[in-house]
């Protein structure tokens, strides 16, 4: 491993005003301020974008924070934004997620997921940096059986496009470390959530469902299980993950052997989908989003599974504590505590 100084630096944090890019954001900005933070997103309308706007608007207070409005698919954008800023550590989490969305408008996908992620590619090769980090997902392991996943295992058999676009980035991202020296970490995310996460995530969906007196939907009939892993976890994760890259070296043949690796980052417990719907419900009550005489039951659906997802996620993160020395443990009912309560407030109930 090598360490890799952020102080003074410029960071590129594609993805800026998204979920996890925000807060990422947030926390560089707060520990390093002598490091100037570039944010590029496109703020697409994929889901309200006036939560975008409102995690953006807390961000440009800080005068080390520039943001550019732009698509990273946009190659000539991305090419610019890099000859200006020549940016020391870049963290890729712009992306079109949702592994529903991927079979209603697979274009989408194509576009950021590989063209984009193409573009920040070539930009790290023509602009020498000394880290990557980018977003993957825990969905690449498709429908394998053997849990907990691990970063060991095969993943050759995704159910989604969704999921093969996160695949094919790794891929890429292995032979640009491998051709171009550029050294490059992947980061499987289980499960994220939080205050200000993405309403097409369930947690955030079935409130506003709910909320609504709208049916909510158990997809297979409540037998999934879900790593649920709380957005500062995830933050703390990024965060130490950029600090160390994979070190370079040649191998007996005189070339690089490439400096790349590939990270889980889950809770490393799922949670059942009835239990998790069980205390969101009680942490709505509590909140006072709903009131406590609320009938739950009369507005569950239990449905079959749905195309594109899969019964269980379960991170192993052994290797993140062994390399890293961190593993995330926010329980779930905290972290669905502070989304009730940042619910309430964003929504003026």
């Amino acid at each position: 491993m090598t360490d890799i100084r952020l102080d003074g630096k410029n960071i590129i944090v594609t993805g800026a005003a998204g979920f996890i890019g925000a807060n990422l954001v947030k926390r560089l900005l707060a520990d390093i301020p002598t490091a100037t933070i570039i944010g590029i997103d496109n703020m697409n309308d994929y889901y309200d974008v006036r939560l975008k706007e409102y995690r953006l608007k807390e961000l440009n207070k800080n005068k080390n924070f520039i943001f550019i409005k732009g698509n990273i698919a946009d190659k000539n954008a991305i090419v610019s934004i890099f000859q200006t800023y020549n940016p020391t550590v870049v963290v890729n989490l712009a992306a079109q997620a949702g592994v529903r969305y991927s079979i209603t408008n697979p274009d989408a996908y194509i576009e950021s997921n590989l063209v984009g992620f193409f573009n920040i590619l070539e930009a790290c090769r023509n602009s020498p940096v000394e880290h990557l980090v980018y977003a993957s997902s825990s969905s690449v392991y498709g429908s394998n059986k053997k849990v907990p996943y691990s970063t060991e295992d095969k993943v050759d058999n995704p159910v989604s496009l969704y999921a093969a676009t996160k695949k094919s980035d790794e891929l890429m991202a292995h032979a640009y470390s491998k051709l171009y020296n550029i050294p490059s970490t992947g980061l499987r995310f289980f499960t994220v959530y939080g205050p200000a996460g993405r309403p097409d995530m369930a947690y955030f969906g079935f409130t506003d469902k709910l909320v609504n007196g709208e049916t909510i939907k158990i997809f297979n009939y409540g037998n999934c299980m879900r790593d649920f892993t709380y957005i500062d976890d995830i933050v703390e994760g990024v965060v130490r993950v950029m600090q160390k890259a994979p070190e370079k070296k040649n191998g007996d043949d005189g070339l690089p052997i490439p400096p790349y690796a590939v990270y889980n980052i889950g809770n490393n417990q799922p949670e059942n989908l009835l239990n998790f719907v069980q205390i969101l419900s009680e942490e709505l009550v509590r909140a006072g989003i709903l009131p406590k005489d609320y009938d739950f039951d009369a507005h569950k659906e239990f449905v079959p599974m749905q195309a594109g997802d899969v019964p269980v996620t379960y991170a192993d993160t052994d290797a993140l504590e062994k390399d890293y020395g961190f593993r995330p443990s926010t329980p779930l009912r905290d972290g669905l505590r502070n989304f009730a309560e940042w619910y309430k407030s964003f929504y003026k109930l």
